[in-house]
């Protein structure tokens, strides 16, 4: 990156602008009509691939700062804060086509187009991921061919990208839990772009953490540590209370699943963090409907989970314990991965025999679920299970399912 471009790239970021936005404010500065700049535009700049050189007098008067100031060497400073552009997708699969003749799309679109989402999200609570796959997919591919080849004002296509977005976490997430991960991480990378141009930041994040759960869970944990950082990094102090306790919950999980005595430590200090950020909320806090499941019960089964990574079943048990007794049993997927951590949690607690029942009930559970995580997790509980064989209980569930630990 030149001292330029990372120059421009300071001044944007420091003031909360989406590469869009400052596309935008260089062709208002420049008194131009139509978008002779755009966001790839500002990327190059940024990246070095260009440079910008009878745009900068109006990058400079877009951004408030002397020219001089753009043109500044680059001082020696510590590591930079991981960023969430560092995770965009290549290109720009969000780009207008040239000539758009689609129809003329306003508002009310928007809000069926929120509809949808929002009842994907709800279906999401009670079904599993191989059930929804197909059509969180389709509404995907339709969402972003109604943005792309649609004519609409700049307010309906921000509002246009903000439902992409999140229509983008949730069909990330069920191709997730449908184990289709590289499809899912190319929906959350679509997600996060989506987000960043409607400068929908808090939303952003959630996209990014959700990507950093899947990392952490498929064997990519230094890189779910680095982007839930990001996330919460990007999403900064103002971001509502129940956002920075779900960021905070990412960042504790992904440095649980790093392992180590330092990790953990940083795992349970992001817990405590997530606590507080969570009391701070009250009825008359906004937050984005989305969030709608972030309570006090979410961040216990999480303590509870991380306190059964680290082998601390004494205090793992009681809190999933708790959680579960009040628990909707309409949630099936969800149930059967809470009682999964139980099982475990047991087990090493030196109880083979109720771990035994329980795992029973989440292969129960999971028959009904068409969900990649709930399966891994039964095959995790079966290999925990293996040092207890001489137990009759855990003898008999082994054999029975003998074929899942192949």
């Amino acid at each position: 990156m030149s001292a330029l471009g990372a120059n421009i790239r300071r001044e944007r970021e420091q003031r909360g602008w989406s590469q869009a936005r400052l596309a935008r404010e260089i062709c208002q500065a420049a008194g131009v009509m139509g978008e002779p700049v755009g966001r790839q535009e500002v990327s190059r700049w940024e990246t070095g691939k260009r440079t910008p050189r009878e745009w900068l007098p109006f990058i400079a008067a877009a951004l408030g700062v002397p020219v001089e100031a753009l043109r500044e060497p680059l001082k020696p400073a510590e590591p930079p804060l991981p960023t969430l552009a560092d995770f965009l997708p290549e290109g720009d699969p969000l780009s207008l086509l040239q000539g758009r003749t689609g129809r003329r799309i306003g508002m009310g679109q928007v809000d069926d187009l929120q509809q949808r989402v929002h009842g994907l999200r709800l279906a999401d609570d009670v079904l599993a991921g191989g059930d929804l796959i197909r059509p969180a997919l389709r509404e995907l591919r339709s969402a972003v061919k109604l943005y792309r080849e649609g004519t609409h004002t700049s307010e309906v296509g921000r509002q246009l990208l903000r439902q992409i977005g999140e229509l983008a976490q949730i069909a990330g997430w069920i191709a997730s839990d449908a184990g289709q991960h590289q499809e899912a991480e190319r929906i959350y990378r679509l997600g996060i772009s989506a987000a960043r141009q409607a400068e929908d930041h808090t939303l952003a994040g959630n996209i990014a953490g959700s990507l950093a759960y899947q990392f952490s869970n498929t064997g990519r944990e230094a890189e779910g540590v680095t982007l839930a950082q990001a996330a919460l990094n990007d999403a900064g102090p103002d971001a509502p209370p129940k956002a920075r306790a779900l960021y905070l919950d990412r960042v504790a999980w992904a440095h649980t699943k790093l392992g180590g005595v330092e990790h953990g430590q940083q795992a349970m200090r992001a817990l405590g963090e997530a606590g507080q950020a969570l009391s701070e909320d009250s009825e008359g806090t906004e937050s984005p409907a989305w969030l709608y499941w972030v309570d006090a019960g979410e961040l216990r089964v999480m303590e509870a989970r991380v306190f059964t990574e680290i082998h601390r079943p004494l205090r793992a048990v009681p809190l999933l314990r708790e959680v579960l007794s009040g628990y909707d049993a309409t949630h099936t997927r969800e149930l059967a991965l809470y009682l999964s951590w139980l099982a475990v949690a047991l087990a090493d607690g030196g109880e083979p025999e109720e771990s035994a029942a329980v795992a029973e009930r989440v292969i129960s559970l999971g028959a009904d679920a068409s969900s990649e995580r709930v399966a891994e997790r039964v095959r995790v509980i079966l290999r925990r299970l293996r040092e207890y064989a001489d137990v009759p209980e855990v003898a008999a569930l082994l054999a029975d399912h003998q074929h899942t630990t192949r």
